[in-house]
């Protein structure tokens, strides 16, 4: 397998896209310092906040919003996508790529039709059931598709031959000793050292469920030891938090440094998005999972398969009351053997290499 000398990496709207996408192009650069990564987004999306302060060069092109059924004649008659893949296919002949990776969104749709227009290799990477529809669009110009988690080649017709390779994660997650780091992690956040942390997180907007039944076991769940670590979601109203607690309740915006979040935890309440799952798996962090649940379920089918091994809890959105979060989590955080027993089977789930094993596949794909 040669080196890669120029690779497109499309991917973009939400972090659940970029995120991989980054992970995947530090990757290659660890490899080959002098390998040229070219990403593709849109004037509005996440990634121009995220790709360029980690200096890669972001090219813009347009983008539409696809209608969720995908067939043929949606390639053959919008001007628009054709406009939009010629865009694509001008930065892809400028960098002179020898492959494109895609990750999904609506970026994604311009530079598969462009790989294929050029007959240029084309990797696919999916962490959703059903796929995205940017990416069931994809598949059907190449073979060449992988996916982040075990479960998903068998609940999903279209991904019945994809190859396994985990989910690109971060570095500093990847590479995370929570143990290690956990008193460092507690002094950062104002925390105490000696009492238990549940840590929580409804995704980069936030869940405000999820805010207002914490907020509303705040006072028990402080009578009874246990810390906070609340990410609220930059994107929702504060909800009020008791001011007399005898133990801290910390609230947070946003969280930027995960891994600092994960470090501090003896267990998380989160939602149940593709790159949560995978790197609260991958680095055994017990999980209390509360699936979004105003979608096809994909959170749910998500974090289905870790619970199943023992490595974290499900519950309804609608389930999800102040009483419910004091009789579980308040037993569960003040139990440290099964703590540690969830935490390991959380991480006999998942994985940690999943950007070299994209990388090797995205190799293989070329030397085809």
């Amino acid at each position: 397998m040669g080196p890669l000398r120029s690779v497109v990496l499309a991917g973009g709207g939400t972090g659940g896209h970029i995120y991989p996408l980054l992970a995947f192009a530090d990757c290659l650069r660890r490899h080959d310092p002098g390998v040229r990564i070219t990403c593709l987004g849109t004037p509005k999306g996440m990634e121009n906040e995220l790709i360029p302060p980690h200096g890669y060069d972001l090219r813009q092109i347009p983008a539409y919003q696809l209608p969720r059924s995908v067939n043929m004649n949606l390639v053959r008659t919008p001007g628009r996508m054709w406009t939009a893949a010629r865009a694509a296919g001008k930065v892809i002949d400028e960098v002179r790529a020898d492959a494109v990776v895609g990750f999904g969104g609506y970026v994604s749709v311009p530079a598969y039709l462009a790989a294929w227009r050029r007959e240029l290799p084309m990797v696919i990477h999916e962490v959703n059931v059903p796929p995205g529809v940017a990416n069931r669009l994809g598949m059907k110009f190449t073979k060449n598709i992988a996916v982040g988690f075990p479960h998903q080649p068998s609940q999903a017709e279209s991904l019945r031959d994809a190859a396994v390779v985990g989910v690109p994660l971060r570095r500093s997650i990847a590479s995370l000793d929570r143990y290690a780091l956990r008193n460092a992690a507690r002094a950062h956040f104002g925390l105490r050292p000696d009492l238990p942390v549940l840590f929580v997180a409804g995704g980069s907007s936030g869940a405000r469920s999820i805010n207002l039944a914490v907020s509303g076991a705040a006072k028990e769940l402080a009578r009874n030891g246990v810390q906070v670590l609340h990410v609220m979601g930059a994107r929702n109203e504060p909800v009020p938090i008791p001011t007399d607690l005898p133990v801290p309740y910390v609230t947070l915006p946003y969280l930027s440094e995960m891994e600092l979040g994960y470090a501090a935890a003896d267990l998380m309440l989160a939602r149940g998005g593709a790159m949560t799952v995978a790197e609260v798996a991958a680095i055994g962090l017990p999980t209390i999972y509360v699936p979004y649940p105003h979608s096809n379920q994909e959170q749910r089918r998500n974090a289905l398969p870790v619970v199943e091994a023992g490595g974290g809890v499900l519950v309804d959105d609608a389930e999800l009351t102040p009483d419910w979060l004091e009789r579980t989590v308040i037993p569960l955080i003040r139990d440290p053997q099964r703590l540690y027993a969830m935490g390991a089977s959380a991480a006999a789930y998942g994985r940690r290499d999943g950007d070299e094993a994209l990388r090797s596949f995205v190799l293989e794909a070329v030397a085809r």
